[in-house]
């Protein structure tokens, strides 16, 4: 195997996991983003969107994305990002029948 290829293998065991950590990283940088680095109203429009999104997952596709989030903020070195994962599921809607 070439070191390009390797650079290619995922690290993620799943596209579910993957397409989780993606979401966690663009909705963490919104939440630590100043007013000079994104306009707040656009910010509050993202966040309901993923809000209003997630809204729209099956019983089980919320549960799995709970377990997911829970996996990760377990796996999580950076206490306040381990706090973000804790509190995404409750933040963004995600216990509203998910249980």
């Amino acid at each position: 195997m070439t070191c390009w290829e390797s650079a290619l293998m995922s690290v993620y065991s799943s596209l579910p996991h993957a397409l989780a950590e993606a979401l966690v990283d663009v909705l963490w940088f919104i939440e630590g983003s100043e007013d000079e680095q994104m306009d707040p109203d656009d910010a509050v429009k993202v966040l309901e969107g993923v809000a209003h999104l997630v809204s729209k997952l099956s019983k089980g596709q919320r549960s799995e994305l709970i377990d997911l989030l829970g996996a990760m903020a377990e796996a999580e070195s950076d206490p306040a990002r381990r706090e973000f994962l804790e509190g995404f599921p409750e933040g963004f809607g995600l216990h509203d029948d998910a249980v």
